[in-house]
């Protein structure tokens, strides 16, 4: 009898996706993954690629039908996504189907930013000053009415795609215009969030099904856009910090009904003050999952896929260390050449992984998102400290060149 099928609704296109794939195959499921876009995952050439259900849309009212075709009433163990854009439908199936899974309607409202913000704010929860907007000229009075400098972002994504500091109000009326412009998908807002620009050190806390798993200290690239350059785990912060940063999101948790599963929180600290910017309703991206592993031993995707399948979380630490990814990125945009040092890295005492994600000839444009990130460094050890510095060092150790001049095509967020 051929495994069950876990099914996975699209993907992250870089990241923990092809974790996830490893992960259900390794628990003895068929990893399935369901796409309107196949070309968009490079992982599908991988020696073990999960099987691909090409599909025309990715809604649950098309794909419920097509799936109890295929896979009858007892042939799916569990219905999941690691992709932000796809977390409120794979709940809905998972619903429609019977299957363990967050509440689809929470899931679904959180991926509206303002939904959070306003949700938040009414109850009395530390949250920057914002004002939701439809048009540029209503992101510049929002400006306005709130003080620069501001920022300014979509209502929902992820991966800091589109989210960039405006300073002043044609800067607000260039980037609200150009985002409300983007072609959205089905049932996706056309807002923007123009915030209270907040610049204290910035943290994530991961959560499970309401328990706090552990605290990041995330590296920022320079203003005007986030790109999250690093991360550190478990961060090492004063204990009037931590509690803070863990009762600010335990109790906001529960205001949002998202006590099921994985949630990727993150917050500034306004002096003592922990101020929630925005959470996610699913595991973290930027590899932190991979953090987790390597500094406590829990596996968060497999404690995932154990949560969608019915099985009980196994959370608790096996070991205490930390750590620390530093990403590599290109020095502009151009054709990638080369990288050299990779081999370099790896040899530093500490460093325990030390990837490429793009290839020689690939063109490379800087938008000022995840997207810029063509690899990483990842480092561990049995102090804070040991493993910050080894992944610098490792990160230190590469070069990237590129080659001759070439056109690359631009884009907003």
């Amino acid at each position: 009898m051929s495994a069950r099928a876990l099914l996975l609704v699209e993907s992250n296109t870089s990241g923990t996706g092809r974790l996830f794939v490893r992960a259900a195959r390794e628990m003895g499921f068929t990893p399935v993954l369901v796409t309107a876009r196949p070309g968009a995952y490079a992982f599908l050439a991988d020696e073990d690629a999960p099987e691909v259900l090409v599909v025309e849309r990715t809604d649950e009212d098309a794909l419920e039908p097509l799936l109890r075709a295929r896979y009858g009433a007892d042939g799916i163990a569990g219905i999941t996504s690691s992709s932000e854009y796809f977390v409120a439908t794979a709940a809905a199936l998972a619903a429609r189907f019977g299957l363990p899974g967050p509440g689809a309607a929470a899931v679904h409202a959180a991926r509206d930013k303002s939904w959070q913000r306003r949700t938040m704010a009414d109850a009395g929860l530390p949250t920057p000053a914002f004002r939701p907007a439809a048009s540029a000229p209503e992101a510049i009075w929002a400006a306005r009415e709130i003080g620069f400098p501001v920022v300014v972002k979509p209502v929902s994504g992820s991966g800091s795609v589109g989210v960039r500091a405006c300073a002043t109000a044609a800067e607000v009326g260039r980037h609200a215009a150009a985002l409300l412009s983007r072609a959205v998908a089905a049932g996706e807002p056309r807002r923007v969030l123009v915030e209270e620009r907040i610049d204290g050190p910035e943290f994530s806390v991961e959560l499970f099904s309401g328990r706090v798993v552990g605290i990041t200290r995330k590296h920022l690239g320079d203003p005007p856009c986030f790109v999250e350059a690093g991360h550190d785990y478990p961060a090492e912060v004063e204990p009037d910090v931590a509690r803070a940063l863990e009762e600010a999101v335990v109790r906001a948790t529960a205001l949002l009904g998202l006590g099921w599963g994985p949630l990727h929180w993150e917050l500034r600290m306004r002096g003592a003050e922990a101020v929630a910017i925005e959470v996610n309703p699913r595991l973290a991206g930027g590899f932190i999952p991979e953090l987790v592993r390597h500094a406590q031993g829990i596996d968060l995707i497999r404690q995932t896929l154990r949560l969608v399948v019915g099985e009980a979380p196994e959370l608790a630490p096996v070991r205490a260390r930390h750590a620390s990814i530093r990403f590599l990125f290109a020095p502009g945009d151009g054709r990638l050449e080369a990288a050299d040092g990779l081999g370099a890295a790896r040899a530093v005492p500490g460093v325990v992984d030390a990837t490429l994600y793009r290839a020689p000839g690939d063109l490379l444009a800087v938008r000022g998102d995840f997207r810029d990130r063509i690899g990483h460094v990842i480092a561990c050890a049995d102090s804070f400290a040991g493993a910050c510095a080894a992944a610098e060092r490792g990160r230190g150790a590469v070069r990237v060149h590129l080659g001759g001049a070439a056109r690359v095509p631009q884009e907003v967020g």
